[in-house]
């Protein structure tokens, strides 16, 4: 029985991270559009990803564009005309219009007329074709788009929430200097439009890893290896719900090893549908962020050019964090695991934090199901052409906007701009900063300005002399009086049980009752219930024939004086309760502590004092009278 190899769960040092110039595509008004109400399929995940890869400080390490728009034109590469013009033109104000080609275009339920709809596609499919052309000019070795990856889209009608197929759109590209181009799909959902688009033609291998069985789109079993010249240059490995992090290593690094081995790619085509974790919306299985990523960083660690694109993915704070984890990885960026403020910092609660965790759910792909379609998927393989070749021809022309010369007057419009600026716009999103670099303070109003916001960090705090103490020096007042405090609690217990002891008040010398029962008289009155107060009538009516000298004073120096408690103001750490002094930090001998609690224990040490006396006067009473 086969074992499966565990997933590498840190990923902290990819293959060749620091040689990667990576490309991030992104358009501040994807977030903009909403499908309607109640839709799973939301961009405004796009832009809460570019939030925590720009607070992660990723955008440092790579170069950010916003490509241009792809026009209709564009998107006749693949598409028909006809429905390039019917999405350009309808709206939900006059879609009751288009009724008919609503139906023959198939928009309706899962992919609805919304304000903004063709806007959408072009940023959506403007951003892979860009990526692409920047891959065969050569510019950067990994291109990022997380607004594209819309596989389900078909040549004349949209399908699964997807209108414009921006990857056919960016294969396309890359055809035109690459022979042989890979396409790996990990969404939880079948690549059908990608693999049919180039089904009949060996210049393109699609793989794709998804759910099959009573599952959207219906497609993607195994017998479906292509037709014609594309025979067997379409793989799917057809897959049941519940797959981990182990399984899915133990299936994809073997199968992409052998695609990499037998058909030779010049490039590849990574969509990374988020639909595959745990926990998704309309998804069933259960990878973990990390088990996701796997797949990034094993396709990286070829060292060919990737475009890396989004896809599904409808559970949009796990969406998010783990396609920002992904961007850390293809810039070679650690990452730590507590997510940096930003501006959807509460969608992350209650962890916030960098993971997105699997749950319990069974799976219900058995080691013997996994390793019987993996052993077919690796003998289909064994039957294409080594490294199908093509005949030598001229590369087509650039498209309109995307070759060096373009670029090169970009940024002479921006010079002329912006002469007086330190960075502008297109000059920020184009700094990479270097390993070690020792820079000059970031702009914070820039940074504000491009989404980077100001992290929340604990108050710095003033150095104080009695920070720094020598723990091996002599005790000091504070312990001294410490100590004193101790012996004080522990001889007020004694009195309780009828010991008497010796206290610090024994040293300060003989305190008259008159002066005593003047410090509590205002506690006592303020502290004490009724039925305390009847009490404490009861005990001054014992006192009243000593108080009338029907027998000789008592002095101090025939009674022991009792116990008192300790001082307030040889207390180093004085209580919050204590009542303000003006002018003067220290307490002043008038200052008294509102605690009740204090106050009633102050009470009970006075009635145990005066019971003592009450004793000893007793005692002197009886002795005279014999």
């Amino acid at each position: 029985m086969t074992s499966f190899a565990p997933v590498d769960l840190q990923l902290a040092a990819p293959v060749g991270a620091d040689k990667k110039t990576v490309a991030y595509f992104y358009d501040s008004d994807v977030g903009n559009y909403a499908y309607v109400a109640g839709h799973p399929m939301k961009p405004h995940r796009i832009r809460m990803a570019h939030s925590l890869i720009m607070n992660y400080g990723l955008y440092k390490k790579m170069e950010i564009y916003r490509a241009k728009p792809a026009t209709n034109l564009e998107m006749t590469q693949f598409h028909t005309d006809e429905y390039v013009e019917f999405l350009k033109k309808v709206t939900p104000d006059n879609m009751e219009a288009y009724q008919k080609e609503q139906g023959r275009f198939n928009v309706g339920d899962d992919c609805p007329v919304f304000d903004g709809l063709f806007e959408f596609c072009g940023i959506s499919a403007g951003g892979s074709m860009e990526g692409a052309a920047r891959l065969n000019r050569g510019k950067c070795d990994v291109a990022v788009n997380w607004a594209g990856g819309l596989h389900h889209a078909k040549k004349s009608e949209a399908s699964g929430f997807c209108y414009i197929n921006d990857i056919v759109l960016g294969i396309l590209e890359l055809l035109r200097y690459n022979q042989r181009v890979l396409y790996i799909d990990i969404d939880v959902h079948h690549g059908d439009g990608v693999e049919e688009a180039f089904y009949t033609t060996d210049r393109v291998m699609t793989v794709s890893f998804h759910k099959y069985g009573e599952y959207f789109p219906g497609t993607g079993e195994l017998r479906d290896i292509g037709v014609g010249q594309g025979k067997n240059y379409s793989v799917n490995f057809p897959l049941r719900d519940g797959i981990d992090d182990k399984s899915y290593k133990a299936i994809f690094e073997p199968v992409i090893k052998n695609v990499m081995e037998y058909y030779r790619p010049e490039a590849i085509v990574l969509q990374c549908g988020g639909d595959s974790l745990s926990g998704d919306r309309l998804g069933c299985f259960n990878l973990s962020m990390a088990g996701h990523a796997n797949c990034v960083n094993f396709v990286k660690s070829f060292n060919l050019p990737v475009l890396v694109l989004g896809g599904g993915g409808y559970t949009m704070r796990n969406v998010s964090r783990t396609w920002a984890y992904e961007t850390g990885l293809l810039v070679g960026q650690k990452m730590g695991p507590e997510l940096p403020f930003n501006d959807y910092y509460e969608y992350y609660a209650p962890d916030y934090e960098l993971d997105v965790k699997p749950s319990n759910m069974d799976n219900a792909n058995s080691m013997e199901y996994l390793q019987k379609i993996k052993v077919q998927v690796i003998e289909n393989l064994k039957r294409t052409t080594f490294a199908p070749s093509v005949q030598m021809t001229d590369v087509p022309r650039d498209p309109e906007g995307m070759n060096d010369e373009a670029d090169a007057e970009l940024d002479d419009l921006d010079e002329d701009e912006h002469t007086d600026s330190r960075y502008s716009k297109r000059r920020w999103d184009k700094y990479i900063e270097k390993d070690g670099e020792l820079s000059d303070s970031e702009d914070e109003d820039e940074n504000e300005a491009n989404g980077v916001r100001r992290q929340p960090s604990a108050p710095k705090r003033r150095r104080n002399m009695m920070d720094y103490q020598n723990p091996m020096a002599a005790a000091d007042d504070k312990d001294i009086s410490g100590a004193v405090s101790a012996r004080s609690g522990r001889s007020r217990i004694g009195s309780a049980n009828g010991v008497g002891s010796h206290t610090a008040s024994d040293a300060e010398g003989p305190r008259s009752d008159d002066s005593e029962s003047e410090t509590f008289d205002g506690p006592r009155e303020d502290s004490l219930s009724s039925g305390d107060r009847e009490e404490d009538e009861d005990i001054d009516m014992v006192d009243e024939p000593v108080a009338n000298g029907t027998g000789p004073a008592v002095g101090p120096q025939e009674a022991t004086p009792p116990d008192s408690p300790p001082p307030v103001a040889a207390n180093p750490t004085v209580p919050a309760h204590v009542v303000e002094d003006t002018g003067n930090d220290a307490m002043d001998e008038g200052d008294t502590i509102d605690d009740p609690e204090f106050a009633k224990e102050e009470v009970r040490d006075e009635r145990e004092k005066e019971d003592v006396t009450a004793e000893k006067a007793t005692e002197v009473v009886e002795r005279s009278e014999q």
